[in-house]
């Protein structure tokens, strides 16, 4: 696994990236256009395990041609990391390994908050704001990661 910045160094000016929202039960999954300018709700994974959710994300790195993983990690308002934080890590790195692209973390505080509430500003209703809102978290997740990777 690798540092933010050096994801920046390592992928080319035109590549699409995969935001990842890991979660106990579901595994919210975004994606950027190739100039990495918006972050787009991809879809959700039920997680069964992480030799499944490794497969599926094989097959999307395959199919829309990613060159970088984005995976929220959940840091505490504090700034510290907690046991949430080392359980992403933990994982990270597992997929890290079984993959042949960059991964790196990026700092997700206040991701599903922000999407639901983003989703509200839209007058999305309640139902497909809860429905989505792993794939909407991933993707301000991922907006984040490009806003800090073009500037």
């Amino acid at each position: 696994m690798i540092t933010i910045d050096q994801l920046k160094i390592k992928i080319e000016k035109k590549s699409r990236l995969l935001g990842i929202d890991m979660g106990a039960k579901r595994i919210g999954i975004s994606i950027c256009d190739d100039k990495r300018l918006v972050a787009t709700p991809l879809e959700t994974i039920v997680f069964k395990s992480l030799d499944n959710l490794i497969y599926e994300i094989k097959k999307i790195i395959y199919e829309n041609d990613i060159k970088g993983l984005i995976i929220g990690n959940p840091i505490n308002m504090d700034g510290s990391f907690g046991k949430s934080s080392q359980s992403i890590k933990d994982k990270s790195n597992i997929i890290a390994k079984k993959i042949e692209i960059p991964v790196a973390l990026w700092d997700e505080r206040l991701s599903t908050v922000g999407s639901f509430n983003l989703s509200n500003k839209l007058d999305v209703n309640v139902t497909k704001r809860t429905k989505n809102i792993d794939a909407n978290a991933a993707a301000f997740i991922l907006q984040g990661a490009i806003d800090y990777l073009n500037n």
